[in-house]
Parts: C-alpha cells; sequence; structure tokens
C-alpha cells in the first residue's frame, strides 16, 4: 500500500539512494531531485506528501528554495542537513520549514518525524478538537480539561495552548510564539515564553518536571506533543 509521495532534494547521490531505500521500504513512493532548481519543478508537476530538503545545494541557497517552496507548497518540509548551527535552524523553522534534522541521522528517528509531520497535513484544517492524551481542548468553547476535568487558563495561557496545540508536532520558534501572541514588539522577550510554558506544564503536566506534551527544543523553541 502507497503511503504517500515523498521528494528528496539532495545533491549527496550516497544520500538520495540511502533515503530511498528506507522509504521505499516503508512503502513511501519516491521521487528525487539532485538540485534546487530541479526540486521546485519536480514540487510543482508532482505536488508530492512530504518534502526533504538539504540547505546545501549546487544552485542555490537551500534557504530561498525553502522560501520558494513555501510561497506554495503547503504541505510537510523536512530539512535534513549537515547544517547544524542554531540560527540556520530558526531560520528555516521562521520560514516555514515543518520539522529539522541534521546529519548524520538516525533513519528510525527520521521515519517518525515524516509520520508526524504528515499527520499534519491531514489536520490541516482548523480541528474543533484537539485530543492529546489525558487533554482536550476545544476550539470552539475555548474550553480545556485534564482527565475529563475543567482546568481554568488565562487568555494568554490559552491562546499560547491552542497554537501549539493547532501545530501539535511541529517546532515553534521563540520568534514565531512571541509575535503571535505578544505582537512584533515582544519577539525579543523569550523570559514571557518561560514564565507560561512554566504555567501551562504546571496546570496541564502529570509531572511539570518531566513534561510529555509542552517539550522544549533547546535554543529554538516549543513542540507540543
Amino acid at each position: 500500500m502507497n503511503k504517500g509521495e515523498i521528494l528528496i532534494i539532495d545533491d549527496e547521490p550516497q544520500i538520495r539512494k540511502l533515503l530511498t531505500i528506507v522509504l521505499e521500504s516503508n512503502e513511501y513512493k519516491v521521487i528525487a531531485a539532485s538540485n534546487g532548481l530541479e526540486g521546485i519543478h519536480l514540487a510543482a508537476n508532482h505536488s508530492p506528501e512530504c518534502i526533504i530538503l538539504d540547505l546545501g545545494l549546487p544552485d542555490m541557497n537551500g534557504h530561498e528554495v525553502l522560501k520558494e517552496l513555501r510561497s506554495w507548497f503547503e504541505k510537510s518540509l523536512i530539512i535534513l542537513s549537515v547544517i547544524d548551527s542554531e540560527e540556520d535552524i530558526v531560520k528555516a523553522l521562521d520560514n516555514g520549514a515543518t520539522d529539522y534534522l541534521t546529519k548524520p541521522f538516525r533513519t528510525g528517528e527520521l521515519m517518525a518525524r515524516i509520520r508526524s509531520s504528515m499527520r499534519l497535513n491531514q489536520s490541516a484544517e482548523i480541528q474543533q478538537t484537539i485530543i492529546s492524551d489525558d487533554l482536550e481542548i476545544d476550539l470552539i468553547s475555548r474550553t480545556v480539561y485534564r482527565e475529563n476535568k475543567t482546568v481554568k487558563l488565562t487568555s494568554t495561557e490559552y491562546n499560547l495552548l491552542a497554537l501549539l496545540a493547532k501545530n501539535q508536532g511541529k517546532v515553534l520558534t521563540h520568534q514565531y510564539l512571541l509575535k503571535n501572541i505578544w505582537g512584533l514588539g515582544a519577539q525579543t522577550e523569550t523570559q514571557y515564553l518561560r514564565v507560561f510554558i512554566a504555567q501551562l506544564r504546571k496546570k496541564l503536566e502529570k509531572d511539570p518536571n518531566r513534561p510529555v506534551h509542552f517539550i522544549t527544543e533547546s535554543g529554538v523553541g516549543y513542540r507540543f506533543l
């Protein structure tokens, strides 16, 4: 059973071959490009369910390829790159990457990231209710339940929770969260996030010191699981 088509954009033949073997063994159809321009054309002609993009391409800057794709491609897009600087990771996520994985990588982790990101495709339309383990978030009534009991949240706490939950599984950068919750002028005020994430963990995690829902991506942002 074909689980969907995945486009690989990477200039390394060995990586393209490895990814093709791994993905096809997991019942995905694979198409591949060795440079940015070819990748953009294949994405436009095939409309894959997921794109795996390397930032170090021979003809175009990977960030520019990402921007071009994100101007019209709305499905999952994972960066797989040897570049591991915090600046590049944050930039890629801010420019619309669904997730970021560095080389060398573990194939099991890559497959998990792909499955998670492709689930986002299926829930791209705004949901009325989000259920995650012991949590239930009703986006219509703005009501939150933990273990079937109503949890009282402040307006800001709820807005932050809803933004994270609507993007469940995706890393949201500090800047993205601050801009969307507190406005453009607050994009450097990371202490806001630390305080409110701590409050959400206290109210919604079974053990706030060992969170399973509000995951910190060090130096980058937060992910809701």
